[in-house]
Order: C-alpha cells, then sequence, then structure tokens
C-alpha cells in the first residue's frame, strides 16, 4: 500500500467536507488515518488467506468440524464503511484437520480487504477447499452493514445472511441441513445462498 497516497486522498476528502487544518487534532488526521487503513482495516491485503492454515493428520473416522461466532469486521467495498459479524464454518475432513486458530485467521484474512459479504463468505469456502481438501466445506456470515445502518435505509439492527458450500455439503441436502442444525439455522431461518 502507498500510505503517502492514502494520506494525499484523506487530506484532499477532509478539504472537501470544509476543514482548513486549523487545529492539531486534524493536521495529523491524514496521517493516522492512513496508518490505521492500511495496518489494521486493509491488512488483509499483506498475505495469502489461505499461508494462514495449518493443518495435522485427521483420523480416519473424522466427522464434521464446525466452529461457530468467529468475529470479524470488513469494509464494503461500496460505501468504504464497515460490516462486522460472525462466522460459522464448517468443513467434513477428508486428510486434513485445520488448527483451529486458523480457521479464525483465514476468516481475519479475508475479511480485511474492501469485500462484499457474498464474496467474502465464498473465499473463505475456497480457501478452505484449497488448503484443507475436505470432502466439504460450509461456511455462513451474519454481518450488520453499516452501509444499511447508518445511511440509506437507516435500518439498525438488520443483518445480512450469505452460504457457501463446497463439495459433500453442496451435494448432499442431509448433510447440510446437519451442518445448518449444529450451527442452529432451523428451517424458520432464512439463509441467502452465494454457491
Amino acid at each position: 500500500m502507498n500510505r503517502d497516497r492514502m494520506e494525499e486522498g484523506i487530506r484532499i476528502f477532509l478539504e472537501g467536507v470544509g476543514e482548513r487544518f486549523e487545529g492539531d487534532d486534524l493536521d495529523a488526521t491524514p496521517r493516522r488515518v492512513a496508518r490505521a487503513w492500511s495496518d489494521d482495516l486493509l491488512s488483509g491485503y499483506a498475505g495469502d488467506p489461505g499461508g494462514e492454515m495449518s493443518w495435522s493428520e485427521a483420523p480416519s473416522d473424522s466427522g464434521p468440524v464446525v466452529v461457530r461466532d468467529v468475529s470479524f469486521s470488513s469494509i464494503c467495498v461500496h460505501h468504504l464503511l464497515p460490516f462486522a459479524g460472525h462466522a460459522h464454518v464448517a468443513y467434513v475432513p477428508r486428510r486434513r484437520l485445520a488448527g483451529l486458530s486458523k480457521i479464525g485467521r483465514v476468516v481475519e484474512a479475508h475479511a480485511r480487504r474492501m469485500q462484499i459479504q457474498e464474496r467474502l463468505t465464498a473465499e473463505i469456502v475456497a480457501t478452505l477447499d484449497r488448503t484443507l481438501e475436505p470432502h466439504g466445506a460450509l461456511v455462513v456470515l451474519e454481518a450488520e452493514h453499516t452501509c444499511m445502518t447508518l445511511r440509506g435505509a437507516r435500518k439498525l439492527g438488520s443483518r445480512l445472511v450469505t452460504l457457501a458450500t463446497s463439495g459433500t455439503l453442496r451435494e448432499d441436502p442431509a448433510a447440510r441441513r446437519e451442518i445448518l442444525d449444529l450451527l442452529g439455522f432451523g428451517t424458520e431461518r432464512t439463509i441467502a445462498r452465494t454457491s
């Protein structure tokens, strides 16, 4: 990332708002904002999300692995506003079991980029497929988008729920239902499918 260009853009944006940089607090704002975005909010661009994954050999009788309530935050590519929520990740091991913390790291690496939630959901599944080579994978993301709660419709508490699947968890409705039941997504809850 080019932090100097980011600072320049932020200064132009603030001037467009009408700020004149007459106080010490505002004078350092472009530098602070550029650092926050490059070092934190968009830090996912710095590496390969698949590189976050490690694994061990899976026992031959391994059942589904489900990780619930992995918190994440991201930046909407449409309005550059944050959205935040929880990821629920499941896979059926073939030969590889992921290190538990690595699932959270993969979610974080993808989320710390400018995103739309539907693409983010699919990217996490694709990384699981590529790195773990499971029988199938499933990801559900639930998030509140400030582009809907702070602007536009201004509907506080509204959440978008997205689903992406692969392998047996895409092809076998009973296997997918089992995972969704484990996650607490009964038939009365609606999930928007992204794949």
